[in-house]
């Protein structure tokens, strides 16, 4: 009875996978430090939202709804708010879960174990034991002239930036022909 319960528990151990690193979820938009969401983003804040497109449809999305011709879409996107001259920059950030999976690891050990002399280490962990899966996020800081981070708790223009935002998400995401925001605008 004890060795049968045993091998059911290392057969269930040797089936699960850690997790290392899970990514965030996103129900709405998140304003954070970009460094803090992901080191290679700037210091700035950052409405970050999560992106369920494919990888470079925002790119087209903003390159059509501003007219921008394939010029500086990444950064200084101009928009208008209250008369007021803003720009906004944005990144796709990739964010991967990371889990460990022990099953090759044993096995490996056990046929380390069986053929080799124990002159040659063993391979331990190896990149293709780790399964990845990819998160997309859309990371868009904002900034202005007169404020150089408009997304900051004190920042005169906050609210009314982060309503923009908002409404700029939903219809990224609502919108599956971007020619179609041409017409809308």
């Amino acid at each position: 009875m004890k060795t049968s319960f045993s091998i059911i528990l290392a057969f269930l151990v040797l089936q699960s996978c850690i997790p290392l690193r899970i990514a965030p979820t996103i129900s709405n938009y998140k304003v954070t430090k970009g460094k803090k969401f992901k080191r290679s983003l700037s210091k700035r804040q950052m409405f970050i939202f999560e992106d369920p497109k494919q990888a470079g449809d925002f790119y087209e999305y903003v390159n059509t709804k501003f007219a921008l011709e394939h010029q500086n879409v990444y950064d200084d996107v101009p928009f208008l708010l209250n008369e007021t001259q803003y720009f906004f920059a944005f990144y796709e950030v990739e964010i991967s879960d990371k889990v460990l999976n022990l099953a090759p690891m044993v096995v490996d050990a056990l046929w380390n174990e069986m053929v080799y002399d124990g002159e040659e280490e063993t391979r331990g962990a190896q990149p293709q034991d780790i399964l990845r899966k990819g998160n997309w996020y859309i990371a868009i800081e904002v900034y202005s002239d007169v404020e150089k981070d408009c997304l900051v708790e004190n920042s005169l223009s906050r609210e009314t930036v982060l309503k923009y935002l908002s409404a700029l998400k939903k219809e990224y995401l609502a919108t599956h022909n971007y020619n179609e925001v041409v017409f809308k605008n």
